[in-house]
């Protein structure tokens, strides 16, 4: 049965089920919580906290997971991956196990028409009553084992949702290993799908089994997870999951490129680097086309490290370049199942393409310093100098390894484990105590929102509301968090950030700092309280700052306008990927691989927003919105009904944001920058209204003080200033020969004063009126192989030394300064022949050149 079979079948099972087909979340996920998607529940997150009520107590859906967690395990293993497609049904509040249990039997034995003789089932310690169940659908007991809390009992690895799970294991034969289910060999009785009977709140803990149950789900929920490469690697009968039809172009293409064949499942290092390389760059492709682009921290370095594993593994099989072509495959096989794949094709071979180029380049500059640590090391590299090479420079400690055994040398690997377990344990704890900050607050908003119900939003209709204060959250540096029963006040989202303005109480009044949502629908507003007290329970009047809602609402239209322009003049590739929206001013992210001109973009959007079009705002559910040609942008979540925001007949897009009426009320619009912020990344920066008029102004201001300074007309001051930069330039040339005129002067006569010393010669003099970098011109225009200059100048109150030493005379210039430079109060730095020193003490230039010259006679001799 092919991928796409298993798919429909399964969707098909439970939309018959009265399941609702929700679509597949973006890797990126909404929660604060998670770097990526790494569940298929992640989406419905809010409902099995009851922070949200579903539209539908039902739903089914094949969600894109990225999970690094098992990365080393990928490419050893038959089914480890770090991109999956989880298949998944779930109930919330509705079903439970027993429904889940006989479903699960039923979709595997009648419609996948998987061998029940070959199922196993694993259950929680102390699952009774799914044991029952199991048997009831005809499981025997000798294929039902019970597994503790790190196999059976589930969390996200986050605190949130948890409960017993049960899992459906098949039995792939001895070849896959050794016999007594589950609980022996995981190769062999291979996890397929994992039944998860949600009713519990989990806390932080330390490890993956080690955390507190906080209590009970305000209903019992089920969140299942079929990996759909299992389950066709069974289907389809394949020893691993890159050779099912999901990956086996790509996994065929590495062979094709790497000129070698696949050798099978027998531990080598090829078999391993063909499925690592094939399997990552499906992994690439959709983090890619998800938004995600390589970068230092975040879910950008996870990106990177995928990359870097893959292009090392393609290196050992001889693909130089792999990430191009490999990708390529990976949107030709999947971009069918994944439009995103194909929408974003060009970014992805521009993103692979730079980033293979970049870690070449890594590759030789940390070769380079792992060279001359090699040159240094007796028998040894520290685990330091591989930790620095790995943390700063990129450079793979297996790479390390390799180059110091090559060189008869061995690598503190222990060490080197040390300090890479540090630097993970302060970056958990630091992100667990972000995480914990996040969880301990949202913990908060929900028993308020349980009780209280979401924000009222008016803000659309009116910029004033009357309102009720739910509760008064403190915060450091003196504001507070404040929750109304209903807000004029926009949250900040979108880009577009929160609006500002007042909040009056009978006998408070507050200024309204900023606004956010702590919750889906429900308003926080920061505030700094001016005069009284603020209590819950008070009746408030809010009120929002026009100008700053108008500011806002103009750039946020402007906005999108720029968004169609650059489409329009760059072509459908150009997408948002990220914007701010302020007050007067606009930043935009957008895909495309070279720089815009931003002139004739600039005319574009003015011209267009002087033709005055209609801003229009309409409702309509998703499907219809798509078919009409909205714009949905990347990142962001939208419900079954959306918003939808046209401009005039050039611009719609989904967007709860703030407008002006009339496209006219927007500009102008002045581009002041456009930079590159990441390969195949633009930003453009921009301003709007009257802060654009006013950029004008300065700028106007500013040319005219230029001309009055030339003592020429506006319109010809770039050109005289042309002429006199050549002018100055050309002067300066003439300034700098002379200069040189004059060292070379100065070597000619201290060449012609040089001490006899032995079979050598010294120059020690002190030169007043000079630079360091003058010195060392001079040493280095008199030394011969047998010579010895040491120069001493006073500079801006601070002493300078220059010693050469010529290459016969073995002497190391470094060490003619060491006392010399204690005597100015300072140190000597530099290698080999030449060699610097300075001080805070000029007065004693004079002692620190006869000690210096001595120091060279005594080594001459």
């Amino acid at each position: 049965m092919r991928s796409t079979d298993i798919r429909s079948t399964f969707l098909d099972f439970f939309r018959d089920r009265d399941h609702r087909v929700v679509p597949s979340g973006p890797l990126v996920p909404s929660d604060p919580t998670l770097l990526l998607t790494n569940a298929g529940m992640n989406q419905f997150k809010p409902y099995f906290l009851g922070e949200t009520a579903p539209e539908h107590s039902r739903a089914v859906s094949v969600q894109k997971c990225a999970r690094t967690s098992d990365i080393e395990n990928v490419g050893r293993t038959t089914r480890h991956a770090t991109f999956f497609e989880m298949l998944g049904n779930f109930s919330f509040g509705d079903y439970f196990k027993e429904e889940a249990i006989a479903w699960a039997w039923e979709l595997f034995t009648r419609h996948y028409d998987l061998d029940p003789g070959r199922l196993w089932v694993t259950v929680y310690l102390d699952d009774d009553e799914a044991v029952r169940l199991w048997r009831r659908v005809g499981v025997p007991s000798s294929r039902i084992q019970r597994l503790g809390k790190a196999d059976n009992y589930w969390s996200m690895g986050v605190p949130g949702p948890c409960g017993p799970s049960s899992e459906l294991h098949y039995d792939r034969g001895p070849s896959f290993g050794r016999e007594g289910g589950p609980a022996v060999d995981g190769e062999r009785y291979q996890e397929l799908w994992n039944l998860v009977f949600m009713q519990n709140l989990r806390g932080e803990g330390t490890g993956k089994d080690d955390y507190p149950i906080l209590g009970e789900l305000p209903a019992r929920n089920i969140d299942t997870g079929l990996g759909l490469d299992r389950l066709a690697a069974v289907l389809q009968d394949v020893d691993t999951v890159c050779e099912t039809d999901l990956l086996s172009p790509t996994f065929e293409l590495v062979q094709e490129m790497a000129g070698r064949a696949y050798p099978g499942r027998d531990g080598s290092d090829d078999s391993t680097s063909i499925r690592v390389v094939a399997e990552h760059s499906r992994s690439i492709a959709f983090l890619i086309a998800d938004g995600v682009l390589p970068s230092r921290d975040g879910r950008g370095y996870v990106l990177r490290r995928l990359m870097r594993r893959a292009i090392r593994h393609a290196r050992r099989l001889g693909i130089d370049p792999a990430l191009p072509d490999l990708t390529s495959s990976v949107v030709g096989a999947l971009g069918g199942a994944w439009p995103e794949l194909t929408a974003h094709a060009a970014l992805i071979r521009q993103v692979v393409t730079a980033e293979e180029e970049g870690f070449e380049r890594t590759l030789r500059q940390g070769s380079r310093i792992l060279d001359t640590a090699i040159t240094r090391a007796t028998s040894t590299i520290s685990g330091r100098t591989a930790f620095e090479l790995h943390d700063t420079y990129g450079f793979p400690i297996d790479l390390t390894v390799d180059a110091a055994r090559s060189a008869g040398l061995t690598v503190d690997e222990d060490e080197f484990a040390a300090l890479l377990d540090a630097q993970r344990r302060q970056a958990h704890r630091a992100s667990r105590d972000k995480k914990g900050d996040a969880v301990a607050r949202r913990d908060l908003y929900r028993r308020i929102t349980a009780e209280h119900g979401r924000t009222d939003f008016v803000g659309y209709s009116s910029g004033t509301a009357e309102t009720t204060v739910l509760a008064v959250l403190p915060r450091p540096g003196g504001t507070a968090d404040v929750l109304l029963s209903r807000s004029p006040f926009y949250a900040e989202s979108g880009g577009q950030v929160g609006d500002k303005g007042e909040l009056r109480t009978s006998t408070a009044r507050a200024q309204v700092l900023d606004t956010h949502l702590g919750l889906d629908g429900l308003h926080v507003h920061t505030v700094r309280v001016l005069d009284g007290e603020l209590h819950p329970g008070d009746e408030a009047e809010a009120t929002v700052d026009a100008s700053h809602r108008a500011a806002t609402a103009r750039s946020h239209s402007a906005t999108h306008v720029l968004h169609a322009m650059l489409r329009r003049l760059l072509g459908d590739h150009a997408t948002q990927r990220g914007s701010l929206v302020e007050p007067g001013r606009l930043r935009f992210d957008f895909t495309h691989p070279g720089s815009v001109e931003t002139a004739p973009l600039q005319t574009l959007v003015n011209d267009y927003l002087l033709d005055d079009p209609d801003v229009r705002v309409w409702e309509a559910t998703r499907t219809e919105a798509e078919k009409a040609g909205a714009l949905a942008l990347f990142g962001e979540k939208y419900g079954d009904t959306v918003r939808i925001v046209d401009i005039g007949d050039a611009s719609r897009e989904l967007c709860g944001g703030t407008h002006v009426g009339h496209g006219s009320q927007a500009g102008p619009v002045h581009i002041v920058g456009e930079s590159s912020i990441g390969t195949g990344l633009r930003r453009i920066e921009a301003l709007t209204g009257p802060d654009a008029l006013r950029h004008y102004d300065h700028q106007t201001r500013l040319l005219n003080e230029l001309a009055a300074l030339l003592h020429v007309h506006p319109d010809q001051a770039p050109d005289r200033l042309r002429q006199r930069l050549e002018t100055l330039a050309a002067t300066q040339r003439q300034l700098e020969k002379l200069h040189q005129a004059e060292l070379n002067a100065h070597a000619r006569r201290l060449a012609s004063q040089a001490e006899r010393v032995s079979d050598g010669w010294l120059v020690a003099q002190t030169i007043p009126g000079l630079t360091g970098a003058d010195l060392r011109t001079i040493a280095t225009g008199i030394l011969d192989p047998r010579g010895v200059v040491i120069l001493g100048t006073e500079s801006d109150g601070k002493a300078a030394l220059v010693a050469a030493a010529g290459t016969d005379t073995g002497i190391r210039a470094r060490d003619l300064l060491t006392r010399a430079a204690q005597q100015v109060g300072g140190g000597a730095g530099g290698k080999g022949p030449l060699a610097n020193a300075g001080g805070r003490r000029p007065e004693n230039l004079p002692q620190a050149i006869t000690t210096a010259a001595a120091e060279a006679r005594t080594l001459l001799k």
